[in-house]
């Protein structure tokens, strides 16, 4: 990875509400096109940020204007987590889009991790944007199983606090009658989490753009999971394109100390290096 000589500028997009911080990655050389890095959720968008950085740098170097986002009520953008919404992160990736076009006048591609992965996919599936190609690093298979997964670190905390007395549906319940709930951290709403629930991986996908999922595994070896299998199965009979790899690595989205994937980088990277 050659990054000793990309610039990033950091600055404040302008949109409703507030405002969106951002970070831009001009492109070295001739330009070739734009990107979008769409975050995942919560704390793993902290354990993800020098991921995200090492690929904009290094997509960068070939060629290509990188965009990062934080997202309403995330990182240093307006708002408080606890007002996310979901249509209010897809007008973030709309206005994110019109920017790119607006200082690059080439194809906007898309990349995302985990739940962003979701949020790209139903932003796609919405928009008349046109899009060069579809990255998704680890995607989100069931935004259902996925809060569940979420809520369940509540859980974990009460036990490890001795007040384990409650289980997932009383956590569902409480969540319904007060609007928020603090999991790890982080307020969520009942709005978010309703949004979230309603999505399936397998439902998404859009038609006449090529879609390249990267699945993490510490043993390539192994085949990829039923629930993989399935969601790639379901948009091969839809026409959706997709290619899926298997890439080395260790999850750096949730291990405790933060770490690199650089097969993860260097594949991503020869994906872009593609004409499509």
């Amino acid at each position: 990875m050659n990054t000793a000589f990309s610039r990033q500028i950091p600055f404040f997009l302008e949109t409703s509400p507030g405002k969106r911080f951002c970070i831009f990655y001009p492109p070295q050389g001739t330009c070739k096109g734009a990107v979008l890095y769409v975050p995942p959720f919560a704390e793993e968008m902290n354990k993800s940020r020098r991921m995200a950085a090492l690929q904009a740098r290094t997509l960068t170097g070939i060629g290509f204007a990188v965009l990062q986002i934080d997202l309403y009520g995330c990182g240093d953008s307006s708002g408080d987590f606890r007002e996310a919404r979901w249509e209010i992160w897809k007008n973030d990736l709309a206005v994110a889009v019109e920017w790119l076009k607006l200082r690059c006048d080439l194809p906007v591609s898309l990349w995302a991790l985990r739940l962003g992965a979701l949020l790209l996919l139903d932003f796609a599936h919405d928009t008349k944007t046109p899009i060069q190609r579809i990255v998704l690093w680890q995607p989100v298979h069931s935004g259902e199983a996925y809060v569940t997964q979420f809520l369940r670190l509540r859980l974990a905390s009460a036990i490890i606090a001795g007040k384990a007395k409650t289980g997932l549906q009383h956590l569902r319940n409480e969540l319904a009658s007060r609007g928020t709930l603090e999991v790890g951290g982080y307020e969520i709403a009942h709005e978010l989490v309703d949004a979230v629930s309603r999505l399936k991986l397998a439902d998404l996908g859009k038609s006449g753009v090529r879609h390249h999922w990267l699945e993490i595994m510490q043993d390539v070896n192994q085949p990829f999971s039923p629930a993989a299998s399935g969601v790639l199965q379901d948009w091969q009979s839809r026409g959706i394109t997709a290619h899926a790899c298997k890439v080395p690595g260790e999850p750096f989205w949730s291990v405790q100390e933060i770490t690199d994937c650089p097969a993860l980088i260097d594949k991503t990277t020869q994906i872009f290096s593609k004409a499509y």
